[in-house]
Protein backbone atom coordinates (compact mmCIF):
# COMPACT_ATOMS: atom_id res chain seq x y z
CA UNK A 1 0.00 0.00 0.00
CA UNK A 2 1.55 3.24 -1.09
CA UNK A 3 2.32 5.28 2.05
CA UNK A 4 0.35 8.30 1.00
CA UNK A 5 -2.98 6.00 0.76
CA UNK A 6 -5.29 5.97 4.03
CA UNK A 7 -5.31 2.92 6.06
CA UNK A 8 -9.40 3.30 6.42
CA UNK A 9 -11.92 4.58 4.27
CA UNK A 10 -13.35 7.96 4.22
CA UNK A 11 -15.98 7.97 6.57
CA UNK A 12 -18.06 10.24 3.90
CA UNK A 13 -17.91 7.15 0.74
CA UNK A 14 -20.70 6.26 -0.20
CA UNK A 15 -22.89 8.86 1.75
CA UNK A 16 -21.58 11.73 0.56
CA UNK A 17 -19.36 14.21 1.67
CA UNK A 18 -19.60 14.19 5.70
CA UNK A 19 -22.23 11.70 5.74
CA UNK A 20 -22.21 9.40 8.42
CA UNK A 21 -21.35 5.70 7.52
CA UNK A 22 -24.12 3.38 8.09
CA UNK A 23 -23.28 1.10 11.27
CA UNK A 24 -25.13 -1.82 12.87
CA UNK A 25 -24.39 -3.23 16.48
CA UNK A 26 -27.34 -5.56 16.92
CA UNK A 27 -27.38 -9.07 16.13
CA UNK A 28 -31.28 -9.37 16.04
CA UNK A 29 -31.19 -6.36 13.27
CA UNK A 30 -28.41 -8.70 11.19
CA UNK A 31 -30.76 -11.50 11.23
CA UNK A 32 -33.69 -9.99 10.21
CA UNK A 33 -31.88 -8.56 7.70
CA UNK A 34 -30.48 -11.95 6.83
CA UNK A 35 -34.25 -13.11 7.18
CA UNK A 36 -35.70 -10.47 4.24
CA UNK A 37 -32.52 -11.89 2.16
CA UNK A 38 -33.49 -15.37 2.04
CA UNK A 39 -35.66 -17.25 -0.37
CA UNK A 40 -36.35 -21.00 -0.29
CA UNK A 41 -34.43 -23.52 -2.25
CA UNK A 42 -37.03 -25.51 -3.97
CA UNK A 43 -40.06 -24.90 -2.44
CA UNK A 44 -42.69 -27.17 -2.55
CA UNK A 45 -44.24 -27.11 -6.39
CA UNK A 46 -47.73 -26.70 -5.41
CA UNK A 47 -48.34 -25.59 -8.70
CA UNK A 48 -47.39 -28.44 -10.38
CA UNK A 49 -48.36 -32.04 -9.35
CA UNK A 50 -46.14 -34.13 -12.26
CA UNK A 51 -42.89 -32.56 -10.19
CA UNK A 52 -44.46 -33.70 -6.90
CA UNK A 53 -42.85 -36.84 -6.90
CA UNK A 54 -39.32 -36.07 -7.56
CA UNK A 55 -39.34 -32.80 -4.93
CA UNK A 56 -40.85 -35.61 -2.81
CA UNK A 57 -37.65 -37.46 -2.46
CA UNK A 58 -35.58 -34.45 -2.58
CA UNK A 59 -37.18 -32.62 0.07
CA UNK A 60 -37.34 -35.82 2.47
CA UNK A 61 -33.44 -36.63 1.89
CA UNK A 62 -33.55 -32.60 2.90
CA UNK A 63 -34.94 -32.89 5.98
CA UNK A 64 -33.21 -36.24 7.38
CA UNK A 65 -29.97 -34.43 5.97
CA UNK A 66 -30.96 -31.40 8.87
CA UNK A 67 -31.92 -33.51 11.30
CA UNK A 68 -28.76 -35.76 11.25
CA UNK A 69 -27.84 -39.35 11.93
CA UNK A 70 -30.88 -41.27 13.52
CA UNK A 71 -29.55 -42.27 17.30
CA UNK A 72 -28.26 -45.80 18.00
CA UNK A 73 -31.88 -47.85 18.62
CA UNK A 74 -32.39 -50.15 21.99
CA UNK A 75 -35.24 -52.60 22.09
CA UNK A 76 -38.40 -51.59 22.50
CA UNK A 77 -39.06 -52.26 26.12
CA UNK A 78 -42.39 -50.57 27.91
CA UNK A 79 -42.48 -50.87 31.72
CA UNK A 80 -46.07 -50.03 33.12
CA UNK A 81 -45.12 -48.50 36.62
CA UNK A 82 -48.71 -47.35 37.62
CA UNK A 83 -52.42 -47.71 36.52
CA UNK A 84 -55.09 -45.41 37.81
CA UNK A 85 -59.02 -45.78 36.41
CA UNK A 86 -60.10 -42.25 35.00
CA UNK A 87 -63.80 -43.41 34.83
CA UNK A 88 -63.53 -43.61 31.03
CA UNK A 89 -60.62 -45.03 30.41
CA UNK A 90 -57.62 -46.58 32.35
CA UNK A 91 -54.24 -44.35 33.12
CA UNK A 92 -50.82 -46.17 33.10
CA UNK A 93 -47.75 -44.44 33.52
CA UNK A 94 -44.92 -46.22 30.99
CA UNK A 95 -41.60 -45.70 30.43
CA UNK A 96 -39.41 -46.89 27.57
CA UNK A 97 -36.09 -46.27 26.10
CA UNK A 98 -34.97 -44.34 22.82
CA UNK A 99 -31.55 -44.47 23.06
CA UNK A 100 -28.84 -46.29 25.23
CA UNK A 101 -28.61 -43.30 27.68
CA UNK A 102 -32.39 -42.21 27.26
CA UNK A 103 -35.79 -42.80 28.50
CA UNK A 104 -39.33 -41.53 28.42
CA UNK A 105 -41.83 -41.19 30.66
CA UNK A 106 -45.33 -41.21 29.27
CA UNK A 107 -49.15 -41.72 30.19
CA UNK A 108 -51.00 -44.30 28.12
CA UNK A 109 -54.53 -43.81 28.49
CA UNK A 110 -56.51 -47.17 27.14
CA UNK A 111 -60.26 -46.35 27.48
CA UNK A 112 -62.57 -49.21 28.78
CA UNK A 113 -64.47 -50.12 26.00
CA UNK A 114 -61.86 -50.83 24.16
CA UNK A 115 -61.75 -54.70 23.21
CA UNK A 116 -59.82 -55.06 19.86
CA UNK A 117 -57.46 -52.99 18.11
CA UNK A 118 -58.51 -49.59 16.95
CA UNK A 119 -57.65 -45.74 16.86
CA UNK A 120 -54.87 -44.29 18.66
CA UNK A 121 -53.65 -40.51 18.86
CA UNK A 122 -50.10 -39.38 19.61
CA UNK A 123 -51.26 -36.32 21.91
CA UNK A 124 -47.49 -33.99 22.28
CA UNK A 125 -48.01 -31.13 24.51
CA UNK A 126 -46.20 -27.87 24.61
CA UNK A 127 -43.86 -25.63 26.52
CA UNK A 128 -45.12 -25.91 29.91
CA UNK A 129 -45.58 -28.50 32.54
CA UNK A 130 -45.62 -31.51 29.89
CA UNK A 131 -47.63 -34.34 29.80
CA UNK A 132 -49.43 -33.47 32.81
CA UNK A 133 -51.24 -30.96 31.48
CA UNK A 134 -52.77 -32.30 28.49
CA UNK A 135 -54.48 -35.63 30.38
CA UNK A 136 -55.94 -33.10 32.75
CA UNK A 137 -53.74 -33.24 36.01
CA UNK A 138 -52.85 -29.71 36.34
CA UNK A 139 -55.14 -28.39 38.84
CA UNK A 140 -54.86 -24.35 36.72
CA UNK A 141 -54.53 -25.78 33.10
CA UNK A 142 -55.90 -23.63 30.42
CA UNK A 143 -58.05 -26.29 29.12
CA UNK A 144 -55.49 -27.69 26.72
CA UNK A 145 -56.45 -31.27 28.36
CA UNK A 146 -56.82 -32.62 24.76
CA UNK A 147 -55.29 -35.81 25.50
CA UNK A 148 -57.98 -36.12 28.45
CA UNK A 149 -60.42 -35.65 25.78
CA UNK A 150 -59.33 -37.62 23.39
CA UNK A 151 -59.50 -40.34 25.16
CA UNK A 152 -62.64 -39.90 26.71
CA UNK A 153 -63.75 -40.26 23.03
CA UNK A 154 -62.86 -43.77 22.74
CA UNK A 155 -59.16 -43.22 21.24
CA UNK A 156 -56.01 -45.22 22.45
CA UNK A 157 -53.69 -42.24 23.50
CA UNK A 158 -49.99 -41.72 24.14
CA UNK A 159 -48.51 -38.60 25.71
CA UNK A 160 -45.10 -38.29 26.45
CA UNK A 161 -42.80 -35.88 27.77
CA UNK A 162 -39.99 -34.00 25.62
CA UNK A 163 -37.12 -34.09 26.43
CA UNK A 164 -36.33 -30.62 29.93
CA UNK A 165 -40.02 -31.35 30.17
CA UNK A 166 -42.33 -32.95 33.34
CA UNK A 167 -40.57 -35.91 34.33
CA UNK A 168 -37.40 -35.12 32.04
CA UNK A 169 -37.08 -31.62 33.05
CA UNK A 170 -33.53 -30.67 34.16
CA UNK A 171 -33.09 -27.97 37.09
CA UNK A 172 -31.82 -24.41 35.53
CA UNK A 173 -31.76 -20.55 37.30
CA UNK A 174 -34.69 -18.67 36.72
CA UNK A 175 -33.34 -16.45 34.56
CA UNK A 176 -31.68 -19.15 32.55
CA UNK A 177 -34.51 -21.06 29.61
CA UNK A 178 -34.06 -24.91 29.93
CA UNK A 179 -34.43 -25.36 26.23
CA UNK A 180 -31.97 -22.83 25.19
CA UNK A 181 -29.60 -24.26 27.99
CA UNK A 182 -30.17 -27.65 26.32
CA UNK A 183 -28.85 -26.23 22.86
CA UNK A 184 -25.82 -25.46 24.12
CA UNK A 185 -24.98 -28.87 25.11
CA UNK A 186 -26.14 -30.56 22.09
CA UNK A 187 -24.86 -28.24 19.91
CA UNK A 188 -21.04 -29.05 21.81
CA UNK A 189 -22.01 -32.60 21.16
CA UNK A 190 -23.10 -32.43 17.66
CA UNK A 191 -26.80 -33.37 18.43
CA UNK A 192 -30.02 -31.29 17.45
CA UNK A 193 -33.00 -30.89 20.27
CA UNK A 194 -35.53 -30.81 18.08
CA UNK A 195 -34.31 -33.98 16.15
CA UNK A 196 -33.88 -35.91 19.42
CA UNK A 197 -37.43 -35.35 20.23
CA UNK A 198 -38.83 -36.69 17.07
CA UNK A 199 -36.35 -39.78 17.11
CA UNK A 200 -38.24 -39.88 20.81
CA UNK A 201 -41.60 -39.65 19.05
CA UNK A 202 -40.68 -42.09 16.77
CA UNK A 203 -40.20 -44.59 18.97
CA UNK A 204 -43.42 -43.66 20.48
CA UNK A 205 -45.06 -45.00 17.46
CA UNK A 206 -43.53 -48.17 17.94
CA UNK A 207 -44.96 -48.16 21.28
CA UNK A 208 -48.79 -47.63 19.70
CA UNK A 209 -47.98 -49.94 16.86
CA UNK A 210 -47.28 -52.64 18.82
CA UNK A 211 -50.40 -52.36 20.97
CA UNK A 212 -52.52 -55.11 21.25
CA UNK A 213 -55.44 -52.67 21.07
CA UNK A 214 -54.05 -50.03 18.37
CA UNK A 215 -54.52 -50.52 14.86
CA UNK A 216 -51.37 -49.62 13.43
CA UNK A 217 -53.27 -48.40 10.14
CA UNK A 218 -55.35 -46.08 12.51
CA UNK A 219 -52.62 -43.62 14.28
CA UNK A 220 -53.06 -39.84 14.51
CA UNK A 221 -50.94 -37.35 15.56
CA UNK A 222 -52.19 -34.00 17.64
CA UNK A 223 -50.47 -30.81 19.52
CA UNK A 224 -50.66 -27.77 20.42
CA UNK A 225 -47.35 -24.94 19.95
CA UNK A 226 -44.16 -26.78 20.63
CA UNK A 227 -46.20 -29.93 20.30
CA UNK A 228 -47.76 -28.73 17.33
CA UNK A 229 -44.25 -28.21 15.63
CA UNK A 230 -43.60 -31.42 16.35
CA UNK A 231 -46.80 -32.88 14.58
CA UNK A 232 -45.89 -31.13 11.79
CA UNK A 233 -42.15 -32.74 11.25
CA UNK A 234 -43.08 -36.26 13.11
CA UNK A 235 -46.44 -36.07 10.26
CA UNK A 236 -43.61 -35.06 7.64
CA UNK A 237 -41.49 -38.06 8.48
CA UNK A 238 -43.41 -40.67 9.36
CA UNK A 239 -46.06 -42.54 7.33
CA UNK A 240 -47.43 -44.07 10.28
CA UNK A 241 -49.36 -41.03 11.38
CA UNK A 242 -52.54 -41.25 9.43
CA UNK A 243 -54.38 -37.82 10.07
CA UNK A 244 -52.25 -35.08 12.53
CA UNK A 245 -53.87 -31.82 13.86
CA UNK A 246 -51.20 -29.20 14.28
CA UNK A 247 -52.30 -26.56 16.41
CA UNK A 248 -50.74 -22.67 17.51
CA UNK A 249 -47.82 -23.88 15.03
CA UNK A 250 -48.46 -23.72 11.47
CA UNK A 251 -47.86 -19.93 9.44
CA UNK A 252 -44.65 -19.29 8.13
CA UNK A 253 -40.82 -19.33 9.83
CA UNK A 254 -40.75 -15.51 8.42
CA UNK A 255 -43.68 -15.13 10.53
CA UNK A 256 -42.99 -16.89 13.55
CA UNK A 257 -39.03 -15.77 13.28
CA UNK A 258 -39.87 -11.80 13.40
CA UNK A 259 -41.20 -12.35 16.76
CA UNK A 260 -37.84 -11.82 18.91
CA UNK A 261 -38.60 -14.27 21.72
CA UNK A 262 -41.02 -16.61 19.79
CA UNK A 263 -38.54 -19.78 18.87
CA UNK A 264 -36.66 -21.73 21.25
CA UNK A 265 -33.51 -23.86 21.42
CA UNK A 266 -35.86 -27.16 21.01
CA UNK A 267 -37.71 -25.87 17.62
CA UNK A 268 -34.98 -25.09 15.31
CA UNK A 269 -32.44 -27.15 13.05
CA UNK A 270 -28.75 -25.87 11.98
CA UNK A 271 -29.52 -24.04 8.34
CA UNK A 272 -33.26 -24.71 7.79
CA UNK A 273 -34.18 -20.97 6.92
CA UNK A 274 -34.42 -20.85 3.26
CA UNK A 275 -34.19 -25.10 2.92
CA UNK A 276 -38.22 -25.68 4.28
CA UNK A 277 -40.82 -23.71 4.99
CA UNK A 278 -44.18 -24.55 6.39
CA UNK A 279 -45.82 -25.20 3.28
CA UNK A 280 -43.21 -27.52 2.53
CA UNK A 281 -43.25 -29.57 5.65
CA UNK A 282 -47.00 -29.64 4.89
CA UNK A 283 -46.11 -30.43 0.69
CA UNK A 284 -44.92 -33.91 2.62
CA UNK A 285 -47.72 -34.82 4.82
CA UNK A 286 -50.07 -34.17 1.60
CA UNK A 287 -52.46 -36.05 0.95
CA UNK A 288 -52.30 -37.25 4.33
CA UNK A 289 -55.27 -35.09 6.56
CA UNK A 290 -54.39 -32.18 8.13
CA UNK A 291 -56.17 -30.28 9.91
CA UNK A 292 -54.70 -26.58 11.17
CA UNK A 293 -56.04 -24.70 14.26
CA UNK A 294 -55.03 -20.86 14.71
CA UNK A 295 -56.32 -18.09 16.79
CA UNK A 296 -57.18 -14.87 15.32
CA UNK A 297 -55.06 -13.26 17.99
CA UNK A 298 -52.03 -15.48 18.63
CA UNK A 299 -49.45 -12.77 17.79
CA UNK A 300 -46.57 -15.94 18.01
CA UNK A 301 -47.82 -17.63 14.85
CA UNK A 302 -49.63 -15.22 13.22
CA UNK A 303 -53.22 -15.94 11.73
CA UNK A 304 -52.41 -14.18 8.33
CA UNK A 305 -49.44 -15.94 7.63
CA UNK A 306 -51.29 -19.27 8.32
CA UNK A 307 -54.23 -18.48 5.92
CA UNK A 308 -51.84 -17.65 3.45
CA UNK A 309 -50.03 -20.97 3.96
CA UNK A 310 -52.73 -22.98 3.91
CA UNK A 311 -54.23 -21.33 0.78
CA UNK A 312 -50.60 -22.24 -1.24
CA UNK A 313 -50.45 -25.72 0.15
CA UNK A 314 -54.11 -26.56 -0.64
CA UNK A 315 -53.21 -25.80 -4.26
CA UNK A 316 -51.17 -28.94 -3.75
CA UNK A 317 -53.85 -31.12 -1.55
CA UNK A 318 -56.81 -30.22 -4.44
CA UNK A 319 -53.99 -31.40 -7.69
CA UNK A 320 -53.57 -34.72 -5.22
CA UNK A 321 -57.03 -35.90 -5.77
CA UNK A 322 -57.84 -34.40 -1.63
CA UNK A 323 -59.34 -30.74 -1.84
CA UNK A 324 -61.00 -32.30 1.72
CA UNK A 325 -58.28 -33.52 3.11
CA UNK A 326 -56.46 -29.96 4.14
CA UNK A 327 -58.57 -28.01 6.97
CA UNK A 328 -58.16 -24.58 8.58
CA UNK A 329 -60.07 -23.89 11.99
CA UNK A 330 -59.26 -20.33 11.85
CA UNK A 331 -61.11 -18.92 15.69
CA UNK A 332 -61.22 -16.51 18.12
CA UNK A 333 -59.02 -16.61 20.23
CA UNK A 334 -55.10 -16.39 21.73
CA UNK A 335 -52.12 -19.06 21.43
CA UNK A 336 -54.52 -22.25 22.63
CA UNK A 337 -55.69 -25.41 21.71
CA UNK A 338 -59.41 -25.24 20.27
CA UNK A 339 -60.78 -28.54 19.47
CA UNK A 340 -64.28 -27.32 18.23
CA UNK A 341 -63.85 -29.50 15.12
CA UNK A 342 -60.04 -31.43 16.02
CA UNK A 343 -62.04 -34.21 17.97
CA UNK A 344 -64.83 -34.66 14.96
CA UNK A 345 -61.55 -34.54 12.56
CA UNK A 346 -59.37 -37.15 13.82
CA UNK A 347 -62.22 -39.58 14.39
CA UNK A 348 -63.84 -39.56 10.67
CA UNK A 349 -59.98 -39.68 9.47
CA UNK A 350 -58.95 -42.10 11.63
CA UNK A 351 -61.94 -44.63 11.31
CA UNK A 352 -60.78 -48.01 9.32
CA UNK A 353 -62.32 -47.97 5.72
Amino acid sequence: MPADEPLYDDPGVGGGAGAPRLRNFSSWAQWMLRLDATVVDDPAPVDDVAAYPAWRERAGQRLQALLGPDPEPVPLDVEVTESVDCGPYRRDRIVFDTEPAMSVPAYLLVPHERTSPGTAVLALHGHGPGKAEIVGLEPDGRHDDYAHQLASRGHVVLAPDHRGFGERRDWTPPDKYHCDVNLVHATMAGAVPLAQNLWDLRCALDVLEQHPLVDARSIGAAGLSYGGTLTLFLTALDARVRAAVVSGFFSSWRAAHQVPFNMCGSQVLPGMLGRFEHVDLGALVAPRPLLIESGDQDFLFPIDAARASVAELSKLYDALGAPGALELDAFEGHHSWHGLRAYDFLARNLAPD
